[in-house]
C-alpha cells in the first residue's frame, strides 16, 4: 500500500518522535538500526522528512534527528505520507487505471473507494504522538 521510502519515513518519524519525547537527538546509524532499514536510503527518506518539515535535522558532533516536543503532539500520518508518497493512494485507481472514475469504474472501484476513504481518515486522525507513544510504553514495536 505504502511505498518501502514511506514506510521507512513512518517508522523513522516514530523512532524520532519517541526518542523527542525525552530530548534526545538521535543519529541516522540509531534510526537505521532501531528500525531495521539501511543507512543509504534511511538517509534519502530522511532527508525528504526534513525538507518537508517533518523532522530537524541538526549538523555537528551534538546534531542529529528531533521532532519539537509540540510538533510530535500535532503531526499527523497524511503529512507523512504526502511528503514522501504524494496524494496518489487517496486517489489513483485500486488496479491501476488511468480512467477510473464513478462514470467509468474498474471492478474494484466501489469496494476500493471506501477503503481508501477509511485509510484517509486513519491518516488524518493518527498523530504521531499516539504512535510513539506506544513504543515508550512497550506497547509496539520498531524493529522484530
Amino acid at each position: 500500500m505504502f511505498s518501502k521510502a514511506c514506510e521507512y519515513g513512518i517508522k523513522a518519524a516514530i523512532f524520532i518522535a519517541a526518542n523527542s519525547h525525552h530530548d534526545i537527538r538521535v543519529s541516522l546509524s540509531s534510526i537505521s538500526i532501531g528500525i531495521d532499514s539501511p543507512k543509504a536510503y534511511t538517509a534519502k527518506v530522511l532527508q525528504q522528512l526534513a525538507k518537508s518539515h517533518i523532522i530537524d535535522s541538526v549538523k555537528g558532533p551534538a546534531g542529529g534527528f528531533a521532532i519539537e516536543k509540540s510538533r510530535v503532539q500535532t503531526l499527523m500520518l497524511c503529512e507523512i505520507v504526502s511528503a514522501i508518497d504524494g496524494d496518489a493512494i487517496f486517489t489513483e485507481c485500486g488496479l491501476g487505471f488511468q480512467n477510473c472514475s464513478e462514470d467509468q469504474p474498474c471492478p474494484l472501484h466501489h469496494k476500493f473507494k471506501f477503503i481508501r476513504h477509511d485509510l484517509k481518515e486513519m491518516l488524518e486522525t493518527t498523530s504521531l504522538h499516539d504512535l510513539s507513544r506506544d513504543i515508550d510504553s512497550g506497547l509496539s514495536f520498531l524493529r522484530r
